[in-house]
């Protein structure tokens, strides 16, 4: 199934001429995290299919693709990227969504270099949210610390309003995605009073026992649980294993799909997650995917499986942002044109994706409002959380922001040390 996938992306952006948008596509689809990816890349890629088929592209721009694998590998990773930007002109690939924290900071400063945006939605280098230091680099809709505070609202509303002489274990993967949360969390402790105890894991995560032994004698009141890939369905049957109860596991949104809760089987049961996407085929987009894409036997996957899941459902938001992205920069650069990369970085710090534009898109409901600036390239901040009842994820919280006032300075000086260190000037970019 894999080889015919990777056939067919490759093939379609052979047709690709001066007249298309070619994105680079640097995905996983094998390796320790390819089922992760298949899902992730498969949405996007259908969603691009189904601009094509239901509007001609944008403006009559259609769109043209090409993966390449990284295997979640940070080499091959910038290797992909040399390879395909070549491939696309002026826009050097429009957009690149690598779905690796990894990948995004070896890349950082190339994309930079060749002016095309670095799309790190929920995942990557945090403080570029701070676009004056970092223009061309855009983690969109929420941050691993935007999250993090969330999910400490959250567990705060459960408790009437506080945490104070609570503690909670952080248990997360023991690497740049796992680490990035931790400056939050630590200031959240300190103002709602509560006990933090970090406990990493070792990449890949199959092995936990000594972790939750520890978190058996520490007796946490909650496990914040940043995990990936096989580390989740490990984490949630050695919990069971210890006793400890699965309903006081709150873990990240690449903790939370069915990849990770389907292989547990019963151990999963009441545990929750952090999204910024729902699952299910409920909203009219992904249903209409389903029925114009797969109808037409024109999918990424031979058969309909995927559709409905969190990360298929997430890679169809991912390409949403970008679609309107491109959208909005031929609004100011030129209808009827493919967009360069410096044209997509003004249209993806001035994205106003409002819940009107989502409803008219059909995706009602399936992510947060985002408006970006240049001091704001995350645009929302906000997730909701959601509960495997042992079949599928069910929202059970409305859509909670993180404490912004508490945040956003943190990012605000981590950006200026690393603008120092690199000795950038912080400023906008004009228009």
């Amino acid at each position: 199934m894999l080889a015919a996938v990777a056939t067919f992306s490759s093939m379609y952006s052979l047709e690709a001429t001066a007249q298309d948008q070619f994105v680079s596509l640097p995905s996983f689809r094998v390796g320790p995290y390819g089922q992760n990816g298949q899902s992730f890349y498969g949405g996007f890629i259908d969603y691009l299919t189904y601009v094509n088929m239901k509007e001609g592209g944008v403006n009559g721009v259609k769109f043209t693709w090409e993966e390449c694998e990284t295997e979640y590998n940070n080499a091959k990773g910038v290797e992909c990227y040399e390879r395909l930007k070549g491939k696309s002109g002026a826009s050097k690939g429009t957009a690149l969504h690598v779905m690796s924290t990894g990948i995004s900071y070896a890349l950082l400063d190339k994309t930079q270099t060749d002016k095309v945006p670095l799309i790190m939605m929920g995942y990557g280098r945090t403080d570029a949210v701070d676009g004056s230091v970092f223009p061309y680099a855009f983690p969109l809709v929420t941050t691993y610390q935007m999250q993090a505070s969330a999910i400490v609202k959250f567990l705060a509303q459960k408790n009437g309003g506080s945490l104070k002489g609570k503690k909670i274990v952080f248990l997360y993967h023991d690497s740049a995605y796992g680490k990035e949360p931790i400056a939050a969390l630590q200031a959240e402790s300190k103002i709602d009073g509560f006990k933090l105890v970090e406990i990493p894991v070792a990449h890949p995560g199959n092995e936990q026992g000594a972790q939750w032994l520890k978190i058996r004698e520490e007796k946490p009141d909650y496990v914040i649980f940043w995990g990936w890939g096989v580390m989740n369905q490990t984490a949630l049957k050695a919990a069971q294993k210890v006793g400890y109860p699965r309903d006081k596991i709150v873990g990240s949104w690449w903790a939370g799909s069915e990849e990770d809760a389907v292989p547990a089987g019963p151990a999963a049961k009441g545990y929750m997650s952090a999204t910024w996407n729902v699952a299910g085929k409920t909203v009219p987009v992904i249903a209409d995917i389903e029925k114009v894409v797969y109808g037409a036997g024109k999918g990424n996957f031979p058969n309909n499986s995927k559709i409905g899941t969190i990360l298929y459902n997430r890679g169809v938001s991912a390409a949403i942002v970008t679609v309107e992205a491109d959208r909005l920069a031929q609004e100011k650069f030129g209808k009827g044109k493919p967009v360069t990369g410096e044209q997509m970085r003004w249209a993806f710090e001035n994205l106003d994706i409002t819940n009107a534009r989502l409803n008219a898109l059909g995706a009602t409901g399936l992510l947060p409002e985002i408006k970006t600036s240049c001091e704001n390239h995350e645009g929302s901040g906000m997730i909701k959380i959601q509960q495997w009842d042992g079949t599928k994820w069910v929202i059970i919280s409305d859509w909670i922001e993180g404490n912004k006032s508490l945040i956003h300075p943190l990012f605000k000086a981590s950006a200026l040390e690393y603008a120092k260190e690199k000795n950038i000037t912080p400023a906008c970019m004009k228009n």
